[in-house]
């Protein structure tokens, strides 16, 4: 797995560098753009360079013609007070703005602004020089003075690049994530593939190929766990099918004696009763190995499935059932003529294991209802009881679908799960879903969901 380590660390590393960049970019572009800003409001028009260039050009008696031009080219107008607080001349005086001043109205506008216009004062030797700008240009904090235009650029400025910073992250976010799926999903699907045990195969190149072909390794080495379990099964439920036939007829014969006593006969019915039933979970055994292993060719037909109940139904019937259980069979309308395509046999045996299921772990009788009915593109089978039902603890180990290497329990007449793996392993081979519902005491229902 370092592989797998080393291009996450790449892909991370890839996207540091990203966001070291976008840093960089982020400070040349706040450069760039108050760079006009700070000239042009800091430079040679600024307040305290505009005042030495004015006072320089201009005295009590006048302002040469070139500075007039340079206040009147940049909006800003101009006054000279003398010692008295009376102007000497202006330019561009606005109407609002008085030419004459006490000490006191000198004292208050130096420090900020005069009639909302932000204005400078330059002491000269004969007076006073003001230079008033226009009010929305400056913004005056006691002796300090800041550009308005700046101050709201600043905000507009911050917010535009956070989003063009947001959506640049989250582009690239989702560029990685994309790439980062497109290269892991195939491993992904195979890992998934390999934890419902079946095999997998994968042709990745570049940096999981060595993932990849761990993944393989992994799945041909299942593969051959898989093939020897199900050889093993198939080969240990053939061995056992011969002397369990003889010790079945030997066990017959003695059961029919007519010169052994009663309590041989007894022994005998015993023997050849257990012996049924190591039979069937032999062949139970042999059938979900081979389904589970897919080894188990499914010869598929159309079928009806209300005439495969209905046969069914009528089979109990002509074996006989014990007075103690009632067996009712409910078909709609709409699933009388519905077909799908399965293998009968297979979905007799399913639905036999879940009725004698019923049947057998309620010995004091029980009714089972079987019901068909059809919805949308599904054909919906339900085979129900009232009998004890299962606990909530015995209904959460079937939903994690039980598997008959798994029993805990050691005698044979009542280990469970193995039937109702059974029937789940059928539906699955039909595309099909399972779901049991039951409460202690309240009975239990299946649900077969097949699509037609």
């Amino acid at each position: 797995m370092k592989s797998f380590g080393r291009y996450i660390a790449r892909h991370l590393a890839a996207f540091a560098v990203f966001v070291i960049v976008l840093l960089l970019i982020n400070t040349v572009s706040f450069g760039w753009t108050f760079h006009n800003v700070i000239t042009k409001d800091y430079g040679e028009t600024s307040p305290s360079n505009m005042l030495e260039d004015i006072a320089a050009a201009s005295n009590f008696d006048g302002i040469s013609e070139e500075a007039r031009q340079k206040l009147q080219s940049n909006h800003i107008w101009a006054m000279f007070l003398d010692s008295e607080g009376q102007c000497a001349w202006s330019v561009d005086l606005p109407e609002n703005i008085p030419d004459i001043y006490s000490v006191q109205d000198v004292a208050v506008f130096s420090r900020g602004y005069l009639k909302d216009y932000p204005v400078f004062v330059w002491n000269a030797e004969e007076g006073l020089l003001v230079l008033g700008y226009p009010k929305d240009s400056y913004t005056k904090l006691i002796s300090n003075y800041f550009s308005i235009r700046a101050i709201q650029a600043l905000p507009l400025y911050f917010m535009g690049m956070l989003a063009i910073d947001l959506l640049l992250l989250f582009l690239a976010y989702y560029l990685s994530k994309r790439k980062i799926i497109r290269n892991t999903e195939p491993i992904v699907a195979s890992i998934e593939t390999l934890a419902d045990g079946k095999p997998v195969s994968l042709a990745v190149r570049g940096e999981l190929s060595e993932v990849a072909n761990s993944v393989n390794k992994s799945s041909l080495i299942l593969s051959r766990q898989n093939e020897a379990r199900a050889n093993w099964i198939s080969g240990v439920s053939h061995d056992i099918r011969t002397p369990l036939s003889m010790i079945m007829g030997y066990a017959g014969r003695l059961a029919d004696s007519t010169v052994a006593d009663n309590s041989i006969k007894e022994q005998a019915e015993i023997i050849l009763k257990q012996s049924i039933k190591i039979k069937e979970l032999v062949q139970d055994l042999n059938l979900v190995s081979q389904l589970e292993y897919e080894m188990q060719p499914l010869h598929k037909e159309p079928v009806r499935l209300s005439k495969l109940l209905r046969s069914y139904v009528a089979e109990i019937f002509n074996t006989g059932v014990s007075d103690s259980y009632s067996i009712e069979l409910e078909i709609t309308p709409t699933a009388e003529t519905a077909t799908i395509d399965c293998a009968p046999r297979l979905i007799s045996r399913a639905v036999s294991n879940l009725v004698q299921n019923s049947l057998k772990h309620n010995p004091q009788g029980c009714n089972v209802k079987l019901s068909l009915d059809c919805s949308g593109t599904s054909l919906i089978l339900t085979i129900a009881d009232n009998g004890i039902g299962l606990s909530a603890e015995k209904l959460q180990e079937l939903d994690k679908k039980p598997h008959y290497m798994n029993s805990t329990d050691e005698r044979l007449d009542v280990r469970h799960g193995l039937g109702l793996l059974l029937v789940r392993q059928i539906v699955e081979a039909h595309k099909g879903t399972m779901q049991i519902k039951s409460a202690a005491n309240q009975g239990m229902t299946t649900t077969l969901i097949f699509p037609k």
